[in-house]
């Protein structure tokens, strides 16, 4: 048996190596498992607009199913383009700076693949999406953590040029910020350009929350800035901001080299994506364009409804200024860690949250911090933060 065990674990590719399962199926199958409800994980309980399910039965119905060009229907990189014109100025041309991807998490895979040669350095902010570790590891590149700290999660100027070396190829950056819910201002934005230029670095940026931003903020893309139209690719998807996480249908946009680098990983991933449903986005892009706002309005009253029966039940939360989540730290609870909170959340209270120790290399950093998601129905959460305000969630000694 002990050699059979061996044996499988060698089976394993070392570039998987220290990478656990995603943090997200484990948590969501103990939902599934305790029947709790799920806090944790980053989807809706509704769908998006009609028009747009419409939209996709009709291209099922008039035969869209065949293999899609392998940078995304032309209707659907034209939607794309119009939309960064229209909300941030940026001009694109359709054919050769913009590629449909598999959800934003192929578009990170691809770019990191396309981009970093073993022995690269990459920073990236912390806490970071899973992913982020899994791809830079596969790519072989080599991370390099700038760490957001609480309570205020701001980027701190000396930590990323600390970060930033003669290795260094890529900062990866996400804004708005998950699991923080920090949105990056112009002027921290200006100092991740500054260092970028000094530096020759290529940026790959994260927005698939762009559009969720809430009141007394504003989401800046980072192609905006002087000099780094021709450095940065952006990613973005439909999942978020019109609430279809499930068709994992996104895009990347930038450069022509860039885009380029992307596209030539890409080919070897997925090939081409969900091609009745990269009509449909077009239609959500163009013909939906008001979605998002009237789900960012919704939200920034659910995310006010969640924090304050946090507060209630006794975990305060970091207030987010975008995204679906918001943090609390638990320590004062007496748990070793936000890990083993969570695992006993759903015996104690029937909910389910996210660890964010997942998320960080500094482990003491993110030990106790524990992320929920708003992005419920408010009778969801207003069920969840009574069920964790019933419960004892100290540790017994």
């Amino acid at each position: 048996m002990a050699a059979d065990a061996r044996r499988q674990a060698g089976r394993q590719a070392r570039r998987l190596d220290g990478i656990p399962p995603t943090i997200f199926t484990r948590m969501s199958a103990l939902a599934t498992l305790t029947g709790a409800l799920n806090l944790g994980q980053g989807f809706p309980d509704e769908d998006g607009p009609a028009s747009v399910v419409e939209a996709a039965r009709q291209a099922l119905a008039e035969g869209c199913n065949q293999y899609a060009p392998g940078p995304g229907v032309p209707e659907l990189r034209e939607a794309v383009a119009r939309h960064q014109q229209r909300h941030y100025g940026i001009d694109l041309d359709p054919d050769t700076e913009v590629v449909v991807t598999t959800g934003a998490t192929e578009g990170i895979a691809a770019a990191l693949l396309g981009l970093v040669d073993p022995g690269d350095e990459v920073a990236v902010l912390e806490p970071y999406y899973d992913s982020y570790l899994a791809m830079i590891q596969m790519a072989g590149g080599v991370r390099r953590p700038v760490t957001l700290r609480a309570p205020d999660f701001r980027l701190d100027e000396a930590a990323l040029r600390a970060a930033v070396g003669p290795r260094t190829k890529v900062l990866l950056l996400n804004t708005p910020h998950n699991p923080t819910g920090t949105v990056l201002t112009r002027e921290e934005l200006a100092v991740v350009a500054e260092v970028a230029v000094e530096h020759d670095l290529v940026v790959v940026t994260d927005e698939v929350y762009e559009h969720l931003v809430f009141t007394g903020h504003e989401h800046v893309p980072l192609a905006t800035l002087p000099g780094m139209r021709e450095r940065t690719l952006t990613l973005s998807s439909v999942g978020k901001s019109w609430s279809f996480t499930g068709w994992k249908v996104g895009w990347a946009t930038g450069p022509a080299d860039l885009v380029g680098a992307l596209l030539g990983a890409k080919q070897w991933l997925t090939f081409t994506s969900g091609a009745p449903l990269q009509p449909a986005v077009a239609h959500a892009l163009d013909a939906e364009r008001g979605w998002p706002a009237q789900l960012r309005d919704s939200l920034e009253r659910r995310r006010d409804l969640l924090v304050t029966g946090l507060g209630e039940a006794g975990l305060t939360a970091y207030t987010p200024e975008g995204t679906y989540f918001a943090l609390t730290d638990v320590a004062h609870l007496g748990w070793a860690d936000a890990t083993a909170f969570c695992e006993a959340l759903p015996g104690l209270a029937g909910v389910v949250a996210i660890p964010c120790q997942a998320f960080y290399d500094d482990a003491d950093e993110g030990r106790h911090l524990v992320r929920w998601a708003f992005c419920k129905q408010p009778d969801v959460i207003r069920e969840g933060v009574r069920r964790l305000a019933a419960a004892e969630l100290r540790a017994t000694p």
